[in-house]
């Protein structure tokens, strides 16, 4: 071995190891997160989102969920946001001693005609005003845990219910996957937690999308909760002008488990944006019930913006039992990509995560 290829030997473990420190510096790279006094920024190679600490708080803050293929941001309130823990029936005879936010009041435009009450509140996403999400970065993701106990109850309940939620962010995909989950110390014939999933839709005549996909059946229900004759709309696309006026939540486009003989084969929410300036097509935005069988009532109806109301649980439940749902929040090219994604992680309703990784769950195995 003459002198040169000495020294290239000598060389060439050196150059492995720059050459892998260097990868691996740039895989580090397209994981990452921070955080300030007010959020928790999270960063992959495919998507940017932001969870605020205080004001707005529970999952993906409005605007923020950035799909780095297509610059596409999601257009309404925010992702996963959370609400009450609710139950049917109606709270009229204890209203005066319920704080205003937890009254709820229906037989209108914006709740609909079903009688349903707040069992613990507040509203975690307008009234819990702090939360403390927290990361947790592994291999090839980013986990962000969050919770909160519900200091206030309907007379006649505890209060000290908890929700967490977990959100994971995989690195290599336009999505995240979620779980919502309540450990309850109230019992209730038919205790339901109320979301919004994927997420509300601003717009003015259809300005930020062009249509919305529904993968489930659904009706429009008369004051006593009926299916209206006429109204089933099959799974499917809906055009942006059914949307150019507002409707109640139960007047069309309303799901409800009761009113069919067996859950739909998926559970899928997505909204086709558009840009509001250019008429650009863009992706799908699109928000998974993992196990349809968990969907109480879902609602998709105008009130000055898309309201994408969803509720899941309503099932007898026993003080220190707990219900939860499972999630996919993204972006998607085509119904038939979100059919294929829908499939490979259907029947899950929970979700774990630590450092050392992360997994679907089932409560029923």
């Amino acid at each position: 071995m003459n002198e040169k290829d000495l020294t290239m030997y000598i060389r060439l473990p050196l150059l492995l190891l720059i050459l892998s420190v260097l990868a691996s510096s740039a895989r580090a790279q397209e994981l990452s997160s921070s955080e300030s006094e007010t959020e928790l920024r999270i960063s992959t190679d495919m998507l940017d989102a932001v969870v605020r600490k205080k004001g707005y708080v529970t999952g993906v803050a409005a605007g923020t969920l950035l799909d780095k293929k297509t610059g596409s941001r999601d257009p309404g309130y925010g992702l996963d946001i959370v609400d009450w823990i609710m139950e049917p029936g109606s709270d009229e005879a204890h209203r005066d001693k319920l704080p205003d936010h937890m009254v709820y009041r229906f037989g209108n435009s914006y709740h609909g005609q079903g009688a349903k009450r707040s069992l613990e509140g507040p509203q975690i996403c307008t009234q819990a005003k702090a939360l403390s999400p927290f990361a947790i970065k592994g291999e090839s993701f980013i986990a962000v845990k969050q919770q909160y106990a519900y200091p206030l109850a309907a007379p006649g309940y505890k209060h000290g219910s908890t929700w967490s939620q977990i959100m994971v962010f995989p690195k290599g995909k336009r999505y995240f996957v979620s779980t919502d989950r309540i450990d309850a110390v109230n019992a209730s014939d038919a205790m339901f937690l109320r979301i919004d999933m994927p997420g509300h839709v601003k717009h003015k005549a259809g300005s930020s999308f062009s249509e919305i996909y529904l993968s489930y059946p659904t009706y429009g229900f008369d004051k006593d909760g009926n299916p209206i004759e006429g109204t089933r709309r099959e799974p499917g696309v809906i055009a942006a002008k059914e949307f150019n006026e507002d409707f109640a939540p139960d007047a069309k486009f309303n799901y409800r488990r009761d009113a069919f003989d067996k859950p739909p084969k998926r559970f899928i929410r997505a909204i086709h944006l558009r840009d509001p300036v250019t008429g650009k097509e863009g992706p799908w935005l699109a928000g998974f019930t993992l196990d349809p069988s968990v969907v109480y009532e879902a609602w998709c109806h105008q009130r000055g913006y898309i309201c994408m109301i969803e509720e899941f649980g309503g099932r007898p439940i026993k003080p220190g039992e707990s219900f939860s749902a499972a999630f996919i929040v993204g972006y998607f090219d085509s119904i038939e990509e979100m059919h294929k994604v829908y499939d490979a992680h259907a029947g899950h309703d929970g979700l774990v995560a630590d450092a050392k990784g992360w997994k679907l769950t089932n409560s029923r195995k």
